[in-house]
């Protein structure tokens, strides 16, 4: 096939089999994200930049390196959403008072122009909670073990959760300069990010992965020394809460989170399934501001193609499983017009059916049969025509037996509901 005609790279077609995994997280999503209280949000997929790069950062990587953004036909700047809570805020802006308390999920694709590897792709998709509400340690703590809970409703029980506070974002200001002053003993070692980083956003000073300047950083005091009494207070709140709802966790001091928004309680969840590449997820609280509006609350993203991934690496792939259902086999030509009113019936009473819509052979009929994975095949010739019968045939089972025409919609419907 012609490159004119498959999928931009790092973008994917998603079919059955592989969309019932898609399907499988995404209802077992819905359902606890209900019973906590959460209802959907679908956002727009295009948004103006200015929700992002005044969200995000200028200086983050996503706004600066891998946004696709653009001008329209109007002359506006516009750009792919490249995460979801940015434009959940941004809905949340335009209510108000409206949104104080609000409880949203979200589910869609985003888009980063970055180099594609295994479970991270220019069109990913995200799963993320958003529950809007000022600071305070319970609600930090109550949207950890939801995480939790769902990444378990999944199959995924060897997980690891690290925790970090970066105190409010209103003295990010001062706490920065406190850090810049415990950094410049050693700036004369840093990498060329780093001196960037030391500059434009010292806090992701503490998220490099050079070797160097994880040496540097081992031989700083750890972050909740430069928070003050109030900030430290929070966290220790925070940490006392998951405790009492034996929740596991890990202080990483370290632990930053990659966008300017992120205030307070930040976390990161790893799969031990995966191997170095091992990130499921994150999260933390965070702070908006649009106009005079500001939106604060808490929540977590996650990136389903991560998931997946952790899934078939911890061999939970599904087992094929049978759908209640039948499909209709016609044995000559003149069974093919009886078994297609046949089926318009049954899929009006809200069942399951199919078949092949033309002359075919009773081998490529049966062969569309096993592939259905429906239960059951319902087989009518020339013989089953005269007598008024059909052959119903267990695809699973093997078993088969005739069953009056007159029955077979009760009976379908009584073994199939």
């Amino acid at each position: 096939m012609s490159k004119n005609f498959l999928p931009l790279q790092g973008m994917n077609d998603i079919c059955s089999p592989e969309v019932d995994q898609w399907q499988y997280l995404e209802s077992t999503a819905r359902a606890l994200f209900k019973s906590y209280g959460f209802s959907e949000l679908r956002t727009p997929v295009l948004e103006r930049t200015e929700v992002f790069t005044h969200s995000l950062g200028d200086t983050t990587d996503i706004v600066s390196k891998e946004m696709y953004h653009f001008e329209d036909r109007g002359g506006r700047a516009v750009a792919l959403r490249p995460e979801g809570t940015a434009s959940v805020m941004r809905f949340a802006s335009k209510l108000g008072q409206d949104a104080l308390n609000a409880r949203w999920y979200y589910m869609g694709p985003m888009f980063r122009c970055e180099r594609p590897q295994a479970g991270r792709y220019r069109q990913f998709h995200q799963i993320g909670v958003e529950a809007i509400g000022q600071p305070g340690a319970y609600r930090d703590a109550e949207i950890i073990p939801m995480q939790k809970a769902l990444l378990e409703s999944w199959g995924l029980n060897d997980v690891r959760f690290q925790i970090n506070s970066l105190g409010p974002a209103v003295d990010r200001g001062a706490l920065a300069d406190r850090l810049r002053e415990r950094l410049k003993p050693f700036a004369a070692d840093f990498s060329e990010d780093a001196t960037r980083q030391f500059k434009e956003n010292v806090f992701r000073i503490l998220d490099s992965k050079d070797p160097k300047m994880q040496e540097i950083l081992e031989k700083l005091p750890p972050m909740s020394d430069l928070l003050d009494d109030t900030s430290r207070t929070y966290f220790e709140e925070v940490q006392r809460i998951l405790d009492s709802l034996g929740v596991s966790y890990e202080v990483n001091p370290r632990l930053v989170r990659g966008l300017d928004y992120y205030e307070h309680t930040v976390w990161e969840v790893t799969s031990g399934d995966l191997g170095a590449q091992n990130a499921l997820s994150g999260g933390g609280r965070y702070r908006f501001q649009f106009g005079k509006n500001v939106i604060e609350g808490a929540g977590f993203g996650i990136g389903v193609e991560r998931i997946l991934m952790a899934r078939v690496a911890a061999k939970l792939e599904p087992e094929e499983t049978m759908i209640p259902g039948v499909w209709l086999v016609a044995q000559c030509p003149e069974a093919l017009a009886p078994n297609f009113e046949l089926m318009q019936r049954l899929r009006k009473q809200g069942l399951a059916a199919g078949m092949v819509l033309e002359p075919k052979g009773m081998k490529p009929q049966m062969k569309q049969a096993n592939k259905s994975r429906y239960t059951y095949a319902l087989i009518r010739g020339e013989q089953e025509l005269t007598d008024e019968t059909c052959m119903l045939k267990d695809l699973e089972e093997g078993e088969q037996e005739a069953i009056p025409l007159s029955r077979i919609e009760s009976w379908l419907a009584s073994r199939l509901a």
